[in-house]
């Protein structure tokens, strides 16, 4: 899959409803990166990706390394040869799912029979239930009861225990996943697993720091754990499927649907069950995650929710329900 195009970055920021925080901090803002690539017969694709600050990436850096590929790319760089030309991230995954809408457009076929896999079926994504008060958080899930799965953010500290109960307690309807943010120690886990062990706990997301998660081991608990800051790439597969029972696949981490595609199958292999999630972001990052959501017990892929507004060619939301759709946004063939 060869490009031979021109490439254009653009900087967006797109405001977040009410705001998002979780245990690391909050923001106002989702800030991402678009790679545009353009061949000689007008043809583009389109990419967007996240730069993460807890993994060292920055708006500047990453359009640095966009912009590094860009003399490679006009002289045919291909998506096979992306995987090693830049280190999974943001940047890579821009570019990546750049050139796979480009090769759409070209071929006149969708990306999901270009990549051979199945075309995305409807799914329900999760909806995220910001940081902050028992009594806050347990507000914001009762005003949204048409969400069937919470995703709770928690902080690590002795308010969590409140904050799930509340939510439990307003929402007893809803399958809740707990995400720690790597705010946890053991101990913290521990003295949070016990109380809730009657809930409809689907997952316990990173609560440890990634670089701590070693205490996990030979932990029993009644909901699975999923890796999510711990789990990059296929590299990080055979530490993690003796810590988790899942894994979190996130196109900004992997570094774009390529590397997605293979992790999702080794991982399978490897008997890890699957979650796909994504950055707070437009619907230009959620439409490539689709192609990796079939495989997932866990859909979490509301960033477009989260926003005050989306792309005016966004993907249809129906509730909590992203339905099976030919989005002119990505991946499917546009009017010439």
């Amino acid at each position: 899959m060869s490009t031979g195009a021109k490439l254009q970055i653009s900087h967006e920021s797109w405001p977040i409803a009410g705001g998002f925080r979780i245990a690391r901090g909050a923001k106002t803002h989702a800030d991402v990166l678009v790679a545009t690539l353009t061949d000689d017969n007008g043809l583009h694709g389109r990419g967007e990706c996240v730069p993460y600050a807890r993994y060292g990436e920055s708006i500047p850096n990453v359009t640095a390394q966009i912009n590094a590929m860009s003399a490679a790319i006009n002289d045919g760089l291909t998506c096979e040869q992306l995987q090693s030309a830049l280190p999974a991230g943001a940047a890579r995954n821009a570019l990546d799912c750049a050139m796979w809408d480009l090769h759409s457009q070209q071929t006149r076929q969708p990306v999901w029979a270009l990549a051979g896999v199945s075309s995305p079926d409807a799914v329900t994504t999760a909806f995220t239930v910001s940081l902050g008060t028992p009594d806050a958080m347990a507000t914001a899930a009762a005003f949204v009861p048409q969400r069937p799965v919470l995703k709770i953010k928690l902080a690590g500290d002795t308010a969590d225990k409140l904050r799930v109960l509340a939510i439990a307690n307003a929402r007893p309807d809803a399958g809740l996943i707990l995400d720690g943010n790597e705010g946890f120690s053991l101990a913290s886990l521990q003295a949070l697993i016990e109380p809730l062990q009657k809930l409809r706990i689907l997952a316990i997301e990173q609560p440890l720091p990634a670089g701590d998660d070693e205490a996990l081991r030979g932990l029993h608990t009644p909901f699975a754990l999923c890796a999510d800051e711990s789990l990059h790439t296929s590299d990080d597969l055979p530490r993690i499927s003796t810590l988790y029972d899942m894994i979190n696949v996130k196109l900004d981490k992997t570094g774009g649907l390529t590397h997605a595609l293979a992790l999702v199958n080794q991982a399978q292999k490897l008997n890890l069950q699957i979650m796909v999630g994504c950055m707070v972001a437009t619907s230009l990052s959620m439409a490539p995650a689709l192609l990796v959501a079939n495989h997932a017990a866990l859909v979490d892929l509301d960033g477009p929710l989260l926003l005050e507004r989306d792309r005016n060619d966004g993907l249809l939301y129906d509730e909590a329900v992203i339905p099976s759709q030919s989005s002119p946004l990505w991946g499917y063939p546009r009017r010439r």
